[in-house]
């Protein structure tokens, strides 16, 4: 499988964790790099940050227009109808990222998963299916597109997860966010979940959160 293309930001210091962040619909890998610096993280974590670039493909739901996506989505409805053949490829291509980390040297435990929107729901595939332990999943303004289907690898039955939502999201409602919230603890997992006044997006007190999670999950 070739790699998917990725920005890729470096610590200081030889790295130590990694953190692989996937963006949302129609966005690229360089959506989310203006945060690394916001996060403040400390110097002696040490982490490499990767950021993908989905592939380009027909989205049903923008009249077919070609645009970066993980996979297409059907229809706008509550059920987020989605193509799951493709969401289950680009899951297989984030793990195959992981893979590559592996073999630079980090530790699987030192691995985060972060997903926004359709990245998210790719994440949550891409984690937790994944054969060994991950160090967390970090789910931002997304849902669990493939909770029926999903087989938990038993490495990742563990795992450390993050829920962060908008209450003012009118893109991905609120209300997916906290039925992954019940979904995942029905599955015998133990998520967080907070949400911010914010619309489809992320702000400043969110990535301060997420500061505190990446500090607490990789420290």
């Amino acid at each position: 499988m070739n790699l998917l293309p990725c920005v890729e930001i470096e610590p200081s210091t030889p790295a130590k964790a990694s953190v692989i962040w996937l963006h949302g619909l129609g966005a690229d890998g360089h959506d989310f790099e203006p945060v690394v610096p916001e996060l403040r993280l400390p110097e002696p974590l040490a982490v490499r940050f990767i950021f993908p670039h989905a592939p380009e493909i027909p989205v049903t739901i923008n009249g077919g227009f070609i645009m970066p996506a993980w996979y297409d989505i059907l229809e706008m409805d509550i059920d987020r109808k989605v193509d799951e053949a493709q969401l289950l490829q680009s899951a297989a291509a984030v793990q195959a990222l992981i893979d590559r980390e592996l073999e630079r040297g980090i530790e699987s435990r030192h691995v985060v998963i972060a997903g926004f929107s359709q990245g998210g729901a790719v994440g949550y595939q891409a984690a937790l299916t994944y054969p060994k332990p991950l160090a967390g999943l970090l789910a931002l303004s997304t849902y669990f597109a493939t909770v029926n289907s999903i087989e938990v690898h038993p490495a990742n039955q563990q795992i450390p997860i993050q829920i962060f939502h908008g209450t003012n999201d009118h893109v991905v409602q609120e209300i997916h966010g906290q039925n992954s919230m019940k979904y995942l603890t029905a599955m015998g997992f133990e998520p967080r979940y907070q949400s911010f006044p914010m619309e489809h997006a992320i702000c400043i007190e969110e990535i301060e959160a997420i500061s505190l999670w990446l500090q607490k999950t990789l420290g």
